[in-house]
């Protein structure tokens, strides 16, 4: 444990010897096997996402193949090593019995009390071998560990691709499950839990007469989403904490992997390298540089990258002095839950109140070089039912898309829809022409490019969800913002680190903005967005307080 005020940060590291490269990633909720399923519907199965990322991955440093004769002996599996790797970095058959071993390149160090859980990277099968399953006490142990694999069957050729998972960990807290006391349970003995279940049992059966009586063509409507949306089968959430997504933290100082992963299906990423020391930002001279400098350092004594604070509803008095005010970001995670479109805006819903009324969306996005800043060549039209189609459709989703650029022209398509929208008004000015709010409509994948706003915006998510990225604006100068609110850098998360080292310190805010919950945007803060399936959101503006910002913005 590290303290931060009166916070701990638990602390994860791995010490390197001279000569101890290892290569660590978060791992991805990405799988081959996942990706080929028809509609790559094994996505749809919300623990299977989780359990993947649910760690860290280390890689292989060299590529080999290697056989085992079905004999006891070590010198019965034969190991071929591509030329060029170190000696130290070879596997090697130790213990006999069809046992194949990596070597650590580091020694874990956990909090007191925890222990790391290590083995094969979840839902990654690999032909002719299984991986082995060890659990360490890693917050006393001055030892280094191996990583083992067991031949399944002898004669059988294997292969393993440089930077291909050879191991995935993760810390688990010891003495925990002898805490437990497992018991069965007649099910009426939770009334409560019973009639929710009996309730998605209804629910279940009738959604699967509906799909064998009239298969839908989306793939969004194929399946329910209770449990991936955390909600009960009456649309009830249990907890405030659920997960859709996770994404582990990057090891600081971890060697940089470029290639992709091998046959486990696993798709490559990035790692961090080390962390350079940054010159400070070339701004004026003396003070502002003497400011900026102090302003990183004192930054760097809280929790790198901290999650953005969340409230279920604020006060007015409150939201205003502690965020508006103060240019701070916040999820709310209550002020909207009453609204009907929560529950009604499916892709069949929309289409039947907007119907074929004209619309106005941004199109021909793919593969398109700063379709951000050219939006005026993007527009184009056609009916809205016909653009549901499109996107749900789409093998690209981020190659048509509804954003707040076209509110003004499709005001009046979407008025039948104003009904299912509530207020904030404690917030947001109901007066206002804007009370509605600007609409945004695509599938999964719609991506907009790292910018920043004139204005100070509250996002509310209806229907799907997105990944935000948020920069605070004193990373400006880092981001070479060469052109209005736009950066040269539109995807920060693959942003090369090699050519722009600047990145590499900046401080990055991620948000899983999940249906029913608003986020405030401040102005100037940096961000990006990802949908991650069919998505449907709101902006608003019309706050109660001066939002005119962009009126006195110098040219440029």
């Amino acid at each position: 444990m590290r303290p931060h005020g009166s916070l701990s940060v638990m602390e994860l590291i791995c010490y390197t010897h001279d000569g101890w490269e290892p290569r660590i990633r978060p791992a991805s909720s990405r799988r081959e096997w996942m990706d080929q399923t028809p509609e790559s519907f094994a996505y749809r199965c919300l623990p299977l996402s989780i359990a993947n990322s649910h760690g860290w991955e280390m890689l292989s440093p060299c590529g080999f193949s290697a056989e085992w004769n079905g004999g006891p002996a070590p010198g019965d599996v034969e190991i071929a090593v591509d030329p060029g790797a170190r000696q130290s970095d070879h596997p090697e058959a130790l213990f006999g019995s069809g046992i194949l071993t990596f070597h650590i390149a580091g020694i874990l160090r956990t909090p007191p009390g925890w222990n790391i859980l290590v083995g094969g990277s979840p839902n990654a099968m690999k032909d002719g071998i299984a991986p082995l399953v060890g659990v360490i006490e890693t917050d006393w142990s001055p030892f280094t560990f191996t990583m083992n694999w067991r031949f399944t069957r002898p004669g059988h050729r294997i292969q393993f691709e440089e930077n291909e998972p050879f191991a995935f960990f993760f810390p688990v807290q010891r003495g925990v499950i002898e805490q437990f006391e497992p018991r069965v349970v007649p099910l009426g003995e939770a009334p409560q839990l019973e009639e929710q279940f009996a309730e998605w049992s209804r629910s279940r059966d009738a959604f699967q007469k509906r799909m064998e009586a009239d298969p839908p063509a989306s793939p969004s409507e194929k399946w329910q989403k209770f449990y991936y949306r955390g909600l009960d089968a009456s649309g009830c959430p249990h907890v405030p904490d659920h997960q859709a997504k996770l994404r582990s933290p990057a090891f600081q100082g971890a060697v940089k992997v470029l290639q992709q992963a091998g046959s486990t299906g696993l798709q490559g990423e990035e790692l961090l390298p080390t962390i350079p020391q940054v010159a400070p930002p070339d701004l004026a001279q003396g003070k502002r540089e003497w400011l900026q400098r102090s302003l990183l350092r004192l930054r760097g004594l809280a929790p790198r990258n901290p999650a953005v604070v969340q409230h279920h509803t604020m006060s007015a008095d409150d939201f205003l002095a502690t965020h508006y005010a103060l240019n701070l970001p916040v999820v709310l995670t209550g002020e909207v839950e009453n609204w009907p479109a929560l529950s009604l805006w499916t892709p069949s819903y929309l289409k039947e109140k907007v119907g074929s009324s004209a619309i106005e969306f941004q199109s021909n996005r793919s593969g398109a070089e700063r379709y951000e800043r050219n939006k005026d060549h993007h527009r184009n039209a056609m009916p809205f039912d016909d653009f549901i189609d499109l996107v749900e459709g789409a093998a690209d989703g981020n190659d048509a898309y509804i954003t707040a650029y076209n509110s003004a022209t499709n005001r009046a398509a979407f008025a039948p829809l104003g009904s299912d929208i509530g207020t904030i008004e404690h917030l947001l000015d109901p007066q206002s022409p804007d009370a509605k709010g600007m609409i945004w409509i695509g599938a999964a994948g719609t991506f907009t490019p790292l910018h920043h706003d004139l204005t100070n915006k509250l996002l509310v998510q209806i229907t799907g969800t997105k990944h935000v990225l948020l920069v605070p604006p004193g990373e400006t100068a880092k981001l070479r913002n060469d052109t209005h609110v736009f950066s040269q850098f539109e995807d920060l998360e693959n942003a090369d680190l090699d050519q722009f080292p600047e990145l590499a310190d900046i401080a990055i805010h991620r948000v899983e903005l999940a249906p029913g919950q608003a986020l405030f945007i401040p102005l100037g803060w940096w961000h990006q967005v990802v949908a991650a399936d069919f998505s449907v959101s709101l902006t608003f503006t019309n706050f109660r307080w001066p939002n005119d910002f962009y009126a006195d913005y110098p040219a440029g």
